[in-house]
């Protein structure tokens, strides 16, 4: 179960554990823990993310989650305090990132977001390529997600602090210029006096109410999403529903949710199904019109080549022969069509996802496609090759 702020469930599911898609919010480290204590759950893999480095994720988890993956580090270790990052293969070989080598990531989940400057990472692991969706991210600690937004909200604070101590003292400095001389009279002095216990007042509420935003940061930690294994199959009965009604989180099935999303791309998968199946009738059709069109065109050939002592058996042979190329041409034709259509748009993907979705290697299912393939081309003969069998030699001559 993943769990994670209100909002699409698929798109939760796409974001934390395909790690495609923005996610719906944040939520309570503090909620999540507290759904952790419960009996159905065995264990909850926290994610925080929101960063990146050259368009790979940067990743605040635990040490759990390479774990769940089965990953292996090819190099070095597994991080082990803030700021310190263990790298995928993909982002090691795209990236050119090794053991030791610091660098900075940014705001946003793709490239061209604010830089966070004077925050460096520290690479101290490379992973095996596993083919998983490890290979293409950076992972780290929760703290370093805290930490690099904590002082960037520091840093944007002290940014409005410093712009409006700096408009209040230009406006104090013109007030002095224009008033010079009144303030130095009595009631303004007074005046002062008077200011000068409330202002201090305020200066010490201000300090209260900071000191409590610092609290407050401690007790109200945020994370992304959270994942959950189930202790047994009756958590995955009961926890989404109560999460989704009770909490102010929400609980997303992958299994269900992916389900979904393939039943409604259903009606589009069954149309490309049933349009190559029309695809292969008209193939096998057309393997039928050119062979019976071209033995009617080689009848004299074929009369003639029986008075050379060409035995029926032989002609049945060539005209299988030549039924079978066409039908083998045809295949290895549309199966490099097919490596190229999809190699060009691997680029495509590979550009935006990171992922390498090009393979080069048969599927069973294209193993079938060629005894198919084969079993048109024979069929397709069949008529030709009787005809062939039952020529007239005579006959055949004599219109010749």
């Amino acid at each position: 179960m993943v769990v994670g702020a209100k909002g699409s469930p698929l798109q939760l599911i796409l974001s934390a554990v395909f790690q495609v898609d923005v996610p719906t919010g944040n939520i309570k480290l503090e909620e999540a823990n507290s759904l952790l204590r419960n009996r159905l759950i065995d264990y909850g893999i926290p994610l925080s993310y929101g960063d990146s480095y050259s368009g790979f994720r940067i990743v605040g988890t635990n040490q759990r989650y390479p774990e769940n993956y089965s990953m292996k580090l090819a190099a070095g270790s597994l991080w082990s305090q803030s700021m310190e990052v263990t790298i995928g293969s993909a982002v090691a070989k795209q990236t050119g990132l090794k053991l030791g080598d610091k660098f900075q990531g940014s705001h946003g989940l793709t490239e061209g977001g604010h830089v966070h400057e004077g925050q460096d990472y520290l690479v101290t692991g490379i992973f095996e390529a596993s083919g998983s969706v490890v290979d293409q991210l950076i992972l780290t600690n929760l703290q370093s997600v805290w930490d690099i937004h904590d002082h960037h909200a520091h840093d944007e604070d002290e940014h409005h602090s410093n712009k409006k101590d700096s408009t209040a003292h230009s406006h104090e400095e013109h007030h002095d210029h224009d008033h010079g001389q009144e303030a130095q009279t009595p009631e303004s002095i007074d005046h002062e006096h008077e200011e000068g216990p409330g202002h201090e007042h305020e200066e010490a509420h201000e300090h209260e109410h900071g000191e409590g935003e610092n609290h407050s940061d401690t007790e109200d930690r945020e994370i992304t999403a959270l994942l959950v294994k189930f202790k047994n199959p009756l958590g995955l009965v009961q926890l989404p529903r109560m999460v989704n009604e009770n909490a102010t989180m929400q609980a997303a099935l992958p299994n269900y949710e992916l389900n979904k999303l393939f039943s409604l791309m259903g009606v589009a998968t069954t149309t490309m199904n049933i349009v190559a199946m029309i695809v292969i009738l008209v193939s096998g059709i057309s393997v039928f019109i050119s062979l019976y069109l071209s033995l009617r065109e080689r009848t004299y050939e074929m009369a003639l080549l029986r008075t050379y002592g060409a035995s029926r058996r032989q002609l049945l042979g060539m005209i299988f022969q030549e039924g079978m190329v066409i039908a083998i041409t045809g295949f290895l034709t549309g199966l490099i069509l097919s490596r190229l259509c999809l190699f060009l748009i691997s680029l495509l993907l590979k550009s935006a996802y990171h992922y390498d979705f090009f393979e080069v290697g048969m599927i069973w299912e294209e193993g079938i496609l060629m005894l198919i393939t084969l079993l048109i081309g024979f069929f397709a003969t069949m008529i030709p090759a009787i005809s062939v069998y039952k020529i007239d030699i005579s006959k055949s001559l004599s219109d010749a």
